[in-house]
């Protein structure tokens, strides 16, 4: 099963679920779609999942896809799954800033996440996908201070 969630965010995330709509038939296909009104006609479309349901379908699925939220992420990752992260772009009005792509970048240089920076991506992400390789989260002094900086110099704004 290829899960996809656009977390809980009252912005729409339509450009990700219409990327869903161009993944290859023949697997199972469950979307979290939220405040968005697209359905990909692939999908078995759900607006929310309670927590533990999504944490459910997280071990279940073969391939995770979500936004470059940073609780979903960390959801995804406690899982022991690398997900394909898209990141909500504000020029869209998908987000208030752009911190989702400074974030996803920052987690696929460190090999925690598939990062796909334009929804068009998506389908070769998700065939690559190594389910075999699960993830082992290690603290990162580098990491730990990059993220400090980021959250001080946000909070400061």
């Amino acid at each position: 099963m290829i899960l996809v969630t656009v977390g809980t965010n009252e912005a729409r995330f339509d450009r990700l679920l219409h990327a869903v709509a161009e993944l290859p038939a023949g697997e199972r296909v469950l979307v979290q779609y939220g405040a968005s009104p697209v359905r990909p006609p692939n999908a078995e479309c759900v607006e929310f999942l309670l927590f533990d349901e999504l944490v459910e379908a997280i071990r279940a699925a073969r391939v995770v896809v979500t936004h470059a939220g940073v609780g979903s992420i960390l959801t995804v990752l406690s899982a022991g799954k690398r997900p394909v992260v898209v990141p909500r772009l504000q020029r869209y009005g998908e987000a208030v800033d752009d911190h989702q792509v400074e974030f996803g970048r920052r987690l696929g240089e460190a090999g925690l996440v598939t990062f796909v920076e334009e929804p068009s991506g998506l389908a070769t992400a998700v065939a690559a996908a190594d389910t075999a390789a699960a993830v082992q989260v290690r603290p990162s002094p580098e990491l730990v201070e990059e993220l400090r900086a980021y959250l001080a110099a946000v909070v400061s704004r």
